[in-house]
């Protein structure tokens, strides 16, 4: 069932993520099953698929939440290590797809956290205050209102983000990943629960995004923003890649149609699979965290 892969080419014609032969096991059950898929400099890729297809699953073993069973996942022709702030400090960053901000600080603050990463004051310098500590303080905070103006949310900056509309709070989680200077961005469902105004200022958002000069990997489930937005689309169907090409080519293949409406075709797996699949990634999700120490098949058996 699985494609073959397109070659990522962006404007520059580089390769910023290439992973070859993903596989997610959780004990006896595959999540995810030999995808390969590359984004070039520049690109905005899709990856869609009905619920339970393992596309959040693929998503945390790009970010080293998970650590796939098989396979291979590098940024700019290195691999990716196994620790999810180690892949932020090399350049990848992501949204969730259940919005995970710091409620009870403030949109500065929260944009502030992300800066962690690119901040080179150590523990001394920060108990001191020292006058290194401070110039790096102010400059973070610069970096943070840039972003907030980038993503309309300036006017904002002091207010809790627990206050914030729903859609403001997607945007603020978006400022935050920016904060850490990624040269690729894993969206995960940025347009769930807006409506037709939000979704319409994401699409822009995201494109400004790539005007920035970076690279885009998004999860969505409204075909109209992805077809819309992409460059390319992936498709994956109970963890394995059906399709990839064009907005166009993918819309006019039927095994597309089929996996969304349900009708079966060779080699899919029977709904009792797809649902122990899923309930092997919501039982491993429940124990684990932006910060939390990745998972392996072992560690998640169900």
């Amino acid at each position: 069932m699985a494609s073959e892969t397109i070659p990522a080419k962006g404007p520059d014609g580089g390769t910023v993520l290439d992973a070859r032969g993903v596989t997610m096991r959780f004990g006896g059950l595959t999540a995810v099953r030999n995808v390969d898929l590359t984004v070039g400099q520049g690109e905005i890729v899709g990856l869609i698929g009905p619920n339970g297809a393992g596309k959040t699953t693929f998503f945390n073993c790009m970010t080293g939440l998970y650590i796939p069973t098989e396979g291979t996942v590098r940024y700019k022709g290195t691999v990716l290590p196994h620790r999810s702030h180690r892949v932020t400090e090399a350049g990848i960053a992501r949204t969730f797809q259940n919005i995970r901000l710091f409620a009870n600080m403030t949109v500065l603050e929260n944009v502030l956290v992300g800066r962690h990463t690119r901040t080179n004051e150590g523990l001394w310098s920060a108990l001191l205050r020292n006058p290194g500590f401070k110039r790096a303080e102010k400059a973070s905070e610069a970096r943070a209102m840039e972003l907030l103006e980038f993503t309309g949310l300036a006017a904002k900056r002091d207010h809790l983000a627990r206050n914030l509309p729903y859609g403001e709070q997607r945007k603020l989680e978006i400022a935050r990943a920016l904060a850490s200077e990624p040269g690729l961005l894993l969206l995960d469902e940025p347009t769930a629960g807006m409506n037709p105004q939000e979704t319409r200022a994401t699409r822009e958002l995201v494109f400004a995004i790539r005007e920035q000069g970076i690279s885009v990997l998004v999860i969505e489930h409204d075909m109209r923003f992805i077809f819309g937005l992409c460059d390319r689309v992936a498709v994956l169907v109970q963890g394995e890649k059906l399709v990839e090409g064009t907005p166009d080519v993918v819309q006019s293949d039927d095994r597309v149609v089929a996996a969304y409406l349900g009708t079966p075709f060779e080699g899919v797996p029977e709904d009792e699979a797809v649902a122990e699949v899923a309930a092997a990634e919501d039982a491993v999700a429940r124990n684990t965290g932006s910060g939390s120490t990745p998972k392996t098949s072992k560690e998640g058996d169900a």
